[in-house]
């Protein structure tokens, strides 16, 4: 999926609520700065357009969107403490279902410790299960509302969908430092946590040079804010994957610099990239939303499209600017920042 003849990349771009259309704004603006063309087509998604026509994701809209060749999230979700759109409608209508339904299996999340943060230094990536677990949907309820209520939630994990999770986290860890754990809770979950560690052992002899480790989710917990410069890659399920990458921003300077993309690696459709934080509805429109995770998101973009080189540059650009932020007390705004990122290209 790289660029050819010159014709851009078709880009959907889904500002969302809130802070989303301002960071993806600033991400555009890197893009375009490391002389990447995209030719990007705006669609109006989140809980805005939730609220004014009551839908989420339509069929025909998710129909064009597996045209595309990625797609740029800014973020979505209505303000904290609203009731005015039901728990879960958005995560299941719409981040769920573009999961689902693109196959993007992969949630790939990089972690460079801001000066600072307790995690200053450490340099490692998550890479989460994303299509399956407990976040399928399989249980059920029981007598619902009455002193004899039962709500079951079952995790669903196949060997397909762990192997090919598995086997990307190894092939990451062979071109970085050599090094892949493995996180879960197998002396407590034996079925599901059996089948991720046979399967991890598996596919560890297809990789002799990637040396290997397990931790119990709770002990990485306590080692990613007591050590976290001795992980390379961690690969876990969708739920501890969910927890531990909140955790990880926390540790390396705050959820507001973390990035992420859901990665479809067999390219059967789009993958898609935003920021980890929230749509920050208390500060939209303020200029005092950070882009730099919705613009280092933009740069794994790039290295999915094939533009390793610029992908290149505005990683090191975001994480120079992530540097001297924070050893500054000159004021910044969103715009500013992504004009100085724009300006180390």
């Amino acid at each position: 999926m790289t660029e050819a003849m010159g014709s851009p990349h078709r880009v959907a771009v889904i500002g969302g609520d809130g802070i989303g259309p301002e960071v993806v704004a600033e991400a555009l603006k890197v893009v375009a700065a490391a002389g990447v063309k995209l030719d990007t087509s705006a669609y109006d998604l989140g809980a805005d357009r939730y609220l004014r026509t009551g839908e989420v994701l339509a069929d025909d809209v998710l129909d064009e969107l597996r045209g595309f060749d990625a797609i740029l999230l800014g973020a979505i979700g209505p303000p904290i403490g609203s009731t005015a759109v039901p728990s879960g409608v958005m995560e299941r209508g719409l981040l769920l279902r573009l999961r689902f339904e693109l196959d993007l299996y992969i949630n790939l999340r990089p972690f460079n410790g801001a000066p600072g943060s307790i995690g200053a230094g450490a340099d490692f990536a998550v890479v989460r299960e994303n299509t399956e677990g407990p976040y399928v949907g399989e249980g059920g309820a029981l007598r619902r509302g009455t002193a004899f209520e039962v709500a079951t939630q079952g995790s669903v994990n196949t060997r397909h969908g762990v192997e090919r999770c598995v086997r990307y986290a190894f092939e990451l860890a062979r071109g970085r430092r050599g090094h892949l754990t493995l996180v879960h809770k197998t002396n407590v979950l034996t079925f599901s946590g059996d089948l991720w560690q046979r399967t991890f052992h598996d596919v560890s002899l297809d990789f002799p040079s990637v040396g290997t480790g397990y931790q119990h989710v709770d002990a990485a917990c306590i080692f990613l804010v007591e050590r976290p410069g001795t992980y390379d890659v961690i690969v876990t399920d969708n739920l501890f994957g969910d927890i531990l990458t909140d955790l990880a921003g926390a540790v390396a300077g705050g959820i507001g610099l973390a990035a992420s993309a859901n990665l479809n690696p067999a390219l059967t459709g789009p993958s898609l990239f935003e920021p980890v934080h929230g749509a920050a509805h208390d500060i939209a429109g303020t200029g005092k939303a950070n882009p730099l995770a919705a613009i280092r998101s933009a740069a794994m973009m790039l290295e999915h499209l094939g533009e390793t080189e610029a992908a290149e540059r505005v990683t090191a650009a975001v994480l120079a600017e992530q540097t001297d932020m924070v050893g500054s007390d000159e004021p910044w705004s969103t715009a500013s920042v992504g004009d100085a990122v724009a300006g180390r290209l």
